[in-house]
């Protein structure tokens, strides 16, 4: 069964995408005729920016065609991920314009042509500049309120051609008014802009491929739905796997009484991952379980006094998995250190430490923890 909110994403993509194929594709013919007339490099430059945006609507239609392919035996976790790769085409396409826009200008600089300018093309440019600054805002905000890298990238190319196409304008107010031709040297410097910016988009689409930690926002909301669970007394070491946008697995461990049986935990789990998916839609594809001693006393004594220790430490957020066996004399227990410390390891050995002073007879075991989305749910 499709989900229908990645049904109803994949085609506002589409017709968002299709709205900048055919606005691209008009403002291209006419700049390009316009720029041929007039001797501008900058016009016909223009141009091509246009056809490069409606390629890049093109790829994002055909990426996320294929990012919708359900799962199969080759790949079990379906096909998301596609739309980072468009999404890396097109920051590509974006950076190899700017470049040639750059070298393009370069040559005019050096060897310059005399712009032959008419009130009805600045005219037809101006009311592009409009048209693409529109577009630009529409594409981009739809992009980001359906999480499409593609999408955002054309927005931003979209923006910045209109950014190119004011310049153009501005130049020829400079050779009417003074005949000074500036158009190649504005050219160059814009190309510069649309350079680093074409960087930023392929960093970022790098970023996303090699992995980054979940949506904050997400992280929190998903903790807080299980904790909703009267049963469960703490959840910890979330950490959601990224198949492509809004499409997770991820696992967890919840903290629950050493009273339940085996079949309540299972039924309480089986509960947690129906609600996480409805809410969230996450699949979690595995929840394990710490026990939470409340039999004995002197257990839970030592438990909160351990605790007490170990956030006493600062960039200690969390401790979690406690484990005492009395007779053995053995403890053990995992700590979160933040990112924001600027030795973990030695934060970590110092809270260690201070157990093992509290309570020299035991055996103290600690694993050193991470929250990978730096959110911890009160």
């Amino acid at each position: 069964m499709e989900n229908t909110g990645e049904v109803l994403r994949s085609r506002k993509i589409i017709r968002t995408s299709i709205i900048g194929i055919a606005a691209n594709v008009f403002l291209s013919a006419l700049k390009a005729v316009i720029g041929l007339l007039s001797h501008s490099i900058a016009i016909v430059l223009d141009a091509v920016n246009n056809i490069s945006d409606a390629a890049s609507s093109l790829i994002t239609i055909i990426g996320t065609r294929l990012a919708g392919k359900k799962a199969d035996r080759r790949h079990p976790f379906g096909y998301g991920r596609i739309e980072y790769l468009s999404a890396m085409l097109i920051s590509m396409i974006v950076l190899y314009a700017g470049i040639t826009s750059f070298i393009e200008s370069v040559k005019k600089i050096i060897h310059p042509d005399i712009p032959d300018y008419s009130p009805a093309s600045l005219l037809i440019i101006a009311a592009g500049v409009l048209v693409k600054l529109l577009l630009g805002n529409y594409v981009k905000k739809t992009g980001e309120a359906v999480n499409s890298d593609s999408l955002v990238n054309s927005g931003e190319d979209a923006r910045m051609d209109a950014l190119i196409s004011a310049t153009t304008l501005i130049a020829a107010v400079i050779y009417l008014t003074a005949g000074i031709s500036l158009e190649a040297w504005l050219g160059a410097m814009i190309s510069i802009l649309i350079i680093k910016s074409g960087a930023e988009m392929v960093m970022t689409t790098v970023s996303h491929l090699l992995g980054e930690p979940a949506d904050v926002k997400l992280a929190i909301a998903l903790k807080k739905t299980v904790n909703e669970f009267p049963e469960v007394s703490g959840v910890y070491d979330l950490i959601l796997h990224d198949y492509g946008p809004d499409n997770y697995n991820g696992s967890l461990h919840i903290e629950v009484k050493d009273t339940m049986t085996a079949n309540e935990i299972d039924q309480l789990t089986r509960e947690i991952t129906a609600a996480v998916y409805a809410k969230h839609s996450v699949i979690l594809s595995a929840i394990s379980v710490y026990s939470l001693n409340t039999r004995n006393k002197e257990v839970v004594r030592i438990h909160d006094e351990v605790r007490k220790i170990v956030l006493s430490h600062e960039h200690v957020k969390q401790m979690h998995g406690f484990y005492l066996n009395l007779k053995d004399k053995a403890m053990r227990f995992d700590a979160v250190v933040s990112f924001d410390a600027n030795d973990r390891n030695r934060v970590f050995q110092e809270a260690v430490a201070s157990v093992k002073e509290a309570f020299p007879d035991y055996d103290v075991s600690a694993n050193m923890d991470m929250d990978l989305n730096e959110v911890e749910v009160k």
